[in-house]
Order: structure tokens, then C-alpha cells, then sequence
């Protein structure tokens, strides 16, 4: 049995025809909405290379069923910046620190660190190590993502940041 229903996502609404109701929201984000910012690690909620928001709230989007988000924003990374727009500032500050290695993390990594700074615009490293830490991430060694955080918020972190990311909300992450 298939259905059809209507996301908002990236400030867009996009129509999922033909779905199972137990796909992920990662599955329809990447497979049929087209958008491969999220990336599937785990597919357990263990390495949040798939983080989105919902509603303001961080998530594991392998985690939510696609269908349980109808009538909320979904924010991804493809919003914050993408090929075609300028790079957000916290996406700038993980390039010029080396906070991205084979890229694999770095969107989760990028959406966790958005967040954090939604929320808290002038984080501790302590306040950074929390918010990041249901992100694994097997190159970097977090160090150049921790100096990629400090950079971001050198350089006003997220507060003149345009659009459905800069307007995202607040919330920590719920799996």
C-alpha cells in the first residue's frame, strides 16, 4: 500500500507520491526528494551524518519516519548554503580550519554546529564537545572541527545567517 503526502522542506513544500509510510526521513530526503546532503552512516541514530532539523529540534533523520514530519519545517544542510549560493559561516569556517576531511560527517557535523550556535551563539568547548558528540567522525579528530567552531563564531556565527537556516529555531537533539 502506497501514499501520498506533502513535506515542508528548505521552506518548500515537496509532494512524496507513491510512499511506504515506514520510510525514514533520510530515505525520502535523499532518494525522492533529491537532496544528498544527509548522509547514511549507520542507519542506527549512532552517527548523525544524517542530522536535520524538525521543527527547530536536531534529529537523526534515519531515525523519524518520513510521513511523522508532515505538517513540520524540515531544515537540511542543502539549506545553509549550497553549489550554487554562498557557503553559511559555519560551512566557511569548517573549510578554512580543515574541519573537512573525506566529507562524510560534515553535514551532520555542519547541522549539529548550526544548532549549537542557534542556540548558544557563544559556546565553551564543552558546550561544542556536547553538542557534536552523537557525531562520529573518523578523520579529523575533532580538533579542526572544534577550531572550525571557534572560527564560525569569530566571524559572527549564525546570526546574519538568510533564509529557512538562520530562521530554524532552536531545540538539542532528539533521536
Amino acid at each position: 500500500m502506497t501514499e501520498h503526502y506533502t513535506l515542508r522542506v528548505n521552506g518548500r513544500d515537496h509532494e512524496v507520491d507513491g510512499a511506504w509510510l515506514g520510510e525514514s526521513l533520510l530515505y525520502v530526503l535523499r532518494d525522492r526528494l533529491g537532496l544528498p546532503g544527509s548522509k547514511s552512516g549507520c542507519e542506527q541514530g549512532e552517527c548523525g551524518s544524517c542530522s536535520v532539523l524538525v521543527d527547530g529540534g536536531l534529529v537523526c533523520s534515519c531515525l523519524v519516519l518520513a510521513a511523522s514530519a508532515v505538517g513540520q519545517e524540515i531544515t537540511t544542510v542543502e539549506a545553509l548554503g549550497g553549489p550554487h549560493d554562498a557557503m553559511s559561516v559555519v560551512q566557511e569556517a569548517f573549510v578554512s580550519e580543515g574541519g573537512v576531511q573525506c566529507g562524510f560527517c560534515t553535514p551532520g557535523l555542519v547541522m549539529a554546529v548550526h544548532d549549537l550556535l542557534v542556540r548558544n551563539p557563544e559556546p565553551t568547548d564543552l558546550d561544542v564537545r556536547e553538542a557534536i558528540s552523537g557525531n562520529l567522525c573518523r578523520c579529523t579528530g575533532y580538533g579542526r572541527v572544534l577550531a572550525a567552531v571557534r572560527a564560525a563564531v569569530g566571524a559572527g556565527g549564525v546570526a546574519g545567517a538568510a533564509g529557512a537556516a538562520g530562521a530554524a529555531g532552536a531545540g538539542g537533539r532528539s533521536e
